[in-house]
């Protein structure tokens, strides 16, 4: 397999960075759900949420190499010939959406940690696994900012779960119903 992309399929660095985003924004949507609505001892919680910012911050690392590697890799396979153009469309539309939100879901957890008064309080600082410190652009805190941006992140993780859902249909259907290659190609066809 090629380390770049050609015409008929996806090289092996955007097939990992396609699966390692993937496999780290399931388990940032598990984790935040998990952390938000089942665990009410308060300390695990911290801790749940120091985890959850530092896989964040890997995440919009991903993200942006592999939007890097995309603009620099402009080679790509294409939509099959037989697609009909709404559904070419719907492809582009999703694509553009996944790659904003990847990008939006840690930013916006990012402006929302630091936004908080609590941080200040306490004098939490945003961590990335202990390793370095992240910026915080809001000292002191403020309560509405983190209501805005806790408000931007959850639906946010809504429109994202939900495009995570489309794009994995789509995937899907057309392996099974169109019977083309349009799933093997991301993962261990040609």
């Amino acid at each position: 397999m090629r380390l770049t992309n050609t015409s008929q399929s996806w090289g092996a660095l955007a097939r990992l960075l396609h699966w390692a985003v993937a496999a780290v924004i399931l388990f940032l949507l598990g984790l935040g759900v998990w952390m938000t609505y089942f665990v009410d001892d308060t300390l695990e919680q911290f801790r749940l949420v120091q985890t959850h910012k530092s896989w964040g911050f890997i995440l919009f690392v991903l993200a942006l190499v592999r939007i890097a590697w995309r603009v620099a890799n402009r080679r790509s396979p294409a939509l099959p010939k037989q697609m009909p153009a709404v559904e070419r469309m719907a492809a582009k539309l999703g694509h553009l959406g996944l790659y904003v939100l990847m990008i939006a879901m840690p930013v916006s957890g990012w402006l929302m940690a630091s936004a908080s008064p609590l941080q200040d309080r306490f004098g939490v600082k945003n961590k990335v696994f202990d390793w370095f410190e992240m910026y915080d652009p809001f000292v002191p805190g403020s309560e509405a900012l983190t209501d805005t941006f806790a408000q931007i992140h959850f639906l946010s993780a809504i429109a994202l779960g939900l495009l995570l859902v489309g794009h994995v249909g789509a995937a899907l259907w057309h392996h099974f119903h169109h019977r083309d290659d349009v799933l093997k190609r991301m993962t261990f066809g040609k």
